[in-house]
C-alpha cells in the first residue's frame, strides 16, 4: 500500500470480510487505512501473473469503534508496478461507486477487463468526520489467471486441482437434492436418504446414510453423524459432505479397503444443510456479494449454534447446590420443561436434530463451520459467563485428541508458513481451542451434544471464507478429504461392548458406563451395546442398571484403530428376580434358592445379635439397679 497507519491496519488487512479484533485496544482491526488522507493513497494487489482483471468489490472497515468507508474510487493497471494505465470510462477515467456503509460488499464490473499482473485501487472520497475519517477499505479482485507462454512447464504454476472426479460446484436445495439422490442410485446397497424434519419455509433436512446396512442399527456398530450449515452461509461444509458422498460410494465400488472397512464397521449419517433456508438466501447473493452474515440465522432469525437447550447451567447449579456429590447425576442431563414448550423460541430445524439425536445412539459427531481455521472442542460455554475462559470437560484429554486428529491431517491448518484469518493465530495452539477459551457459545450444540446424549463433539472451522468461490471447491476438498476420513476413524478408539442379562442373555438398555477417574459416564443403546471412547491406557470400568447387581472390570485400551471389547453380565437383585418369578407362577430355581437362604441366614444372624446386644443391656441395667438397692 502507499501507506498504512499502523501494523493492525496494514496492506494484509485488506480482504473482504476480514473481521477485527472484539476487545478494546486490539491492534487488529478489519480493514487497510492510509496513513495519510489524500487522493495518493492505494491499496495494490500483484497477481504474481499475467491475469484479465474484470471487476473489484469493496468493503468499508470493520470494527468496533470507526466507522470508515471509501465512496468512490479509481482502478490502475501495471504490468511492471512502474508504469501505471487508468481504467478508463470512454476518454476520461472511470470513477466507481464504493460503500455507503461499513458492512455491503458493493461489486464494480470494469467496462473493459484488462490483462495486466498488479492491479491499484485508488480512493477519491471517503466517510469524513470532522478529522476524524480514514481512507480505510477491504477489498476483493475479481479476474482470470492467464497461462504463461514463457514458461513451457504449465503444471508447476497452475492451482492443484482435484484427482476426484466430483461435481465441484455450489448446489442449492433442489441440485443438492438431485445430487444425493444421483449417489443413492449409484450405490443402493449401501445408502439411504431420509428426513429428520422441515425447516421453517418447509425445506426437508435431508440426511445420507452410509452402511453395509441401511436403516438399521447393528449391534456393536457405533454410530457418526457430520453436520454442515448450521450457519446457512457457512457453505463449504455442505458441498464437503457432498463430495464425501460421492467419493465413498465411487472408492466402496472401486473396492478401496479403508473405505470398504469404514462402510462396514460404522454407520455413518451425513446432514448436509442444517439451515435450508439461510443457505438460499447466500446462495442468491453469491460468493462475493453475500456478506459475512446474509443466511447465517434461519428464517426466523434465530441462530441455531446458540439453540440448544443451556444443560451447562443446569449442571453447574447443580453441583453448587448438592452437598453430597454422590447423588448428581454427570450424563444425559434431562431437557428443562419451558425449553419443549411450543411458545419456546426454538428453531423447528433445531427441535429436529435434538429429536434425531434422541433416536439415534450417536457416539461421535462433527459440526462444519466457516469463517476460521481452527477445531474447537467443549465446553463452548464459560461457567461464570466470562467472555472467554478455558472451560474443559471431564473428557478433556480425549476431546483434545479429537480435535487434533482433524487439524494435523487438514493441510491448510497444519502449514506452519499460513497467516491467520482474521485477528486470532490459531497456529499458536496447534489449530485447536477450548471453545470457550475462544469466545462464550451458550446453547451451543458441542455442549448439548455431551451433556444430553452419548456422542462426542467437536466444531470444525473449515476455512477464512465463509463462501469460497466455486473454482476454490477442488483444493478445499484435498485439504479436507482426508481429515474427513481419520476423524470418522475415531469412532473405534476406546471401549466397547454389550450389557447382558446374566440369566437371559438379553440386551440392556439404558446401563450406566462408569470410568473411574473420568466424571462423564454413558448409558447403552436399547439392544444393550455401548461403545466408550478413550485414549490408550488401562480402565477400571463399572455397567450397572437398575434392579441387577453392578459388575466391575478392568478394561485395556490399545493404539490400534480397534476398540477393546469389554462386555458385561449382569446378575439381577434376588428381590427383582423373586417378584419375576412369583408374577409369573414359576418354581424357584437353585441358585435363586441359595441365594434366599444365605440371605434369609444372614438376616438372621443380624436379628440374633442384635437381640442378644439388647438382653445383655438389660441385663446390666437390671444388675446396676439392684446393686444400688443393696
Amino acid at each position: 500500500a502507499s501507506s498504512y497507519k499502523r501494523r493492525g491496519l496494514g496492506p494484509h488487512r485488506g480482504r473482504l470480510n476480514i473481521q477485527s479484533g472484539t476487545e478494546d485496544g486490539d491492534i487488529y482491526d478489519g480493514a487497510w487505512c492510509a496513513q495519510y488522507k489524500d487522493k495518493k493513497q492505494w491499496l495494490e494487489v500483484d497477481a504474481q501473473r499475467l491475469t484479465r482483471f474484470t471487476g473489484v468489490i469493496l468493503q468499508g472497515r470493520n470494527s468496533i469503534w470507526s466507522w470508515d468507508m471509501v465512496y468512490t474510487y479509481k482502478v490502475q493497471f501495471s504490468n511492471d508496478s512502474l508504469v501505471w494505465k487508468s481504467s478508463m470510462n470512454g476518454t476520461e477515467e472511470a470513477i466507481f461507486e464504493g460503500n455507503q456503509d461499513t458492512e455491503t460488499p458493493v461489486l464494480a464490473l470494469f467496462n473493459t477487463s484488462t490483462v495486466a499482473r498488479y492491479i491499484r485501487i485508488n480512493p477519491q472520497t471517503w466517510y469524513q468526520n470532522g478529522t476524524e475519517g480514514d481512507i480505510c477499505l477491504r477489498a476483493e479482485v475479481l479476474g482470470c489467471a492467464l497461462p504463461d507462454p514463457n514458461n513451457i512447464y504449465t503444471w508447476q504454476t497452475e492451482p492443484t486441482e482435484s484427482k476426484d472426479k466430483l461435481d465441484f460446484r455450489h448446489h442449492n436445495y433442489k441440485e443438492m437434492r438431485t445430487l444425493m439422490k444421483s449417489v443413492n442410485e449409484e450405490c443402493p446397497d449401501i445408502t439411504r436418504i431420509y428426513s429428520i424434519g422441515k425447516s421453517y419455509t418447509g425445506l426437508k433436512l435431508y440426511v445420507m446414510e452410509i452402511s453395509d446396512n441401511p436403516g438399521k442399527h447393528e449391534l456393536g456398530e457405533p454410530e457418526f453423524r457430520y453436520v454442515a450449515g448450521m450457519h446457512g452461509n457457512e457453505v463449504l461444509g455442505r458441498e464437503l459432505l457432498l463430495n464425501l458422498m460421492q467419493y465413498m460410494c465411487k472408492e466402496y465400488k472401486r473396492g478401496d479397503q479403508r473405505i470398504v472397512r469404514l462402510v462396514k464397521e460404522t454407520r455413518i449419517h451425513l446432514l448436509p444443510s442444517m439451515n435450508p433456508d439461510g443457505y438460499e438466501m447466500a446462495f442468491k447473493k453469491g460468493s462475493e456479494l453475500a456478506g459475512w452474515a446474509l443466511g447465517r440465522y434461519s428464517y426466523e432469525g434465530i441462530d441455531m449454534n446458540h439453540n440448544f437447550a443451556d444443560l451447562n447451567s443446569v449442571m453447574w447449579t447443580a453441583i453448587e447446590l448438592e452437598t453430597d456429590r454422590s447423588k448428581l447425576i454427570n450424563h444425559y442431563f434431562p431437557i428443562p420443561e419451558q425449553y419443549t414448550s411450543e411458545e419456546a423460541f426454538v428453531a423447528s430445524e433445531t427441535r429436529a436434530v435434538i429429536n434425531w439425536m434422541q433416536n439415534i445412539p450417536f457416539v461421535l459427531s462433527a459440526n462444519l463451520h466457516g469463517g476460521e481455521l481452527v477445531v474447537t472442542y467443549p465446553y463452548d460455554m464459560t461457567r461464570d459467563w466470562a467472555p472467554r475462559e478455558h472451560t474443559p470437560t471431564a473428557d478433556e484429554s480425549f476431546f483434545r485428541w479429537l480435535a487434533t486428529a482433524y487439524a494435523s491431517t487438514n493441510q491448510v491448518m497444519s502449514n506452519p508458513d499460513r497467516r491467520p484469518c482474521h485477528n486470532k493465530d490459531f497456529l499458536r495452539y496447534n489449530n485447536i481451542i477450548n471453545g470457550a477459551d475462544w469466545h462464550n457459545v451458550p446453547g451451543s450444540m458441542n455442549d448439548f451434544s455431551y451433556l444430553h446424549t452419548n456422542c462426542f463433539e467437536v466444531t470444525v472451522e473449515l476455512s477464512c471464507d465463509k463462501f469460497p468461490h466455486a473454482s476454490e471447491l477442488p483444493i478445499e476438498w484435498e485439504n479436507n478429504r482426508e481429515s474427513l476420513l481419520v476423524y470418522m476413524e475415531q469412532v473405534h478408539r476406546g471401549i466397547k461392548g454389550v450389557v447382558r442379562d446374566k440369566d437371559t442373555e438379553a440386551g440392556i438398555a439404558d446401563a450406566i458406563i462408569k470410568v473411574d477417574d473420568i466424571d462423564h459416564h454413558i448409558r447403552s443403546a436399547g439392544d444393550g451395546d455401548y461403545w466408550r471412547l478413550l485414549n490408550p491406557g488401562e480402565y477400571r470400568v463399572t455397567a450397572s442398571a437398575e434392579g441387577y447387581l453392578p459388575s466391575s472390570r478392568t478394561c485395556q485400551v490399545m493404539y490400534d484403530h480397534y476398540p477393546t471389547i469389554c462386555d458385561f453380565r449382569l446378575t439381577k437383585i434376588p428381590k427383582q428376580r423373586l417378584k419375576e418369578m412369583l408374577a409369573k407362577g414359576g418354581k424357584l430355581p437353585k441358585d435363586l434358592q441359595l441365594r434366599l437362604h444365605q440371605l434369609r441366614l444372614r438376616k438372621l444372624r443380624v436379628t440374633t445379635k442384635t437381640l442378644n446386644q439388647r438382653r445383655a443391656a438389660a441385663a446390666a441395667a437390671a444388675a446396676a439397679r439392684k446393686a444400688k438397692k443393696v
